[in-house]
């Protein structure tokens, strides 16, 4: 609720979400005027799945870029970063820096 209460998504800016479990890696870009997902990725898709012998850190990567690729394909050019508590380092900052890489703007 401390991280939440500062950040907020809109339609112009909406909020770029992470959770992190010991196995996958979740984002949500989320517009919170309207209450709205506007689209998911996880490290569950079936493209990053389907790669064997990947580290975390290169699944986060991986699954920073597509949110980066769909996102431009929705129309989202800039979004808020919510690491949701996370300390800004191993798998959120590689997630962070790849989606930056392609196209993202925090």
């Amino acid at each position: 609720m401390r991280i939440r209460k500062e950040l907020y998504g809109t339609n112009e800016l909406p909020r770029l979400t992470v959770f992190r479990s010991n196995k996958q890696i979740y984002v949500q870009i989320i517009n919170d005027a309207d209450g709205k997902t506007l689209l998911s990725v996880s490290s569950k898709e079936k493209e990053i799945a389907d790669k064997a012998g990947v580290t975390k850190i290169e699944q986060a990567k991986m699954v920073g870029k597509l949110a980066a690729e769909k996102s431009k394909e929705s129309g989202i050019t800039a979004v808020v970063f919510d690491r949701n508590g996370y300390l800004y380092h191993g798998r959120i900052k590689a997630l962070a820096e790849a989606a930056r890489e392609g196209g993202l703007k925090f």
